[in-house]
């Protein structure tokens, strides 16, 4: 079965979010690290929450994997990825892992 994981930045008043480090640095960290086990990756950035509602999220980072077996040796070598959270953002990230479906 097909598993998904994202990453969601949530924003905040006290929050910010370096999108230039993020795509220049962060996400080819993500590749580097993880990669091998992950089938796609797609990052959304935030425009709205709805018509005329600014958004809530920075970025939703959404990685695809075959199986619970890849989902976990791409986990298993997040360390220096989710080290690497604190130099372009102070919000705390949510994960969602769930079963593709659709």
């Amino acid at each position: 079965m097909a598993l998904s994981l994202q990453v969601i930045y949530p924003i905040t008043d006290e929050t910010h979010f370096d999108y230039d480090y993020y795509l220049g640095t962060h996400m080819p960290m993500v590749g580097e690290y993880m990669g091998a086990h992950i089938e796609s990756v797609l990052v959304t950035k935030g425009l709205a929450s709805g018509p005329d509602a600014p958004p809530e999220s920075y970025a939703i980072a959404t990685m695809t994997f075959a199986d619970k077996s890849a989902l976990d040796s791409a986990l298993g070598a997040a360390g220096p990825v989710v080290a690497d959270i604190a130099n372009f953002t102070n919000t705390r990230p949510q994960m969602l892992i769930g079963e593709v479906i659709a």
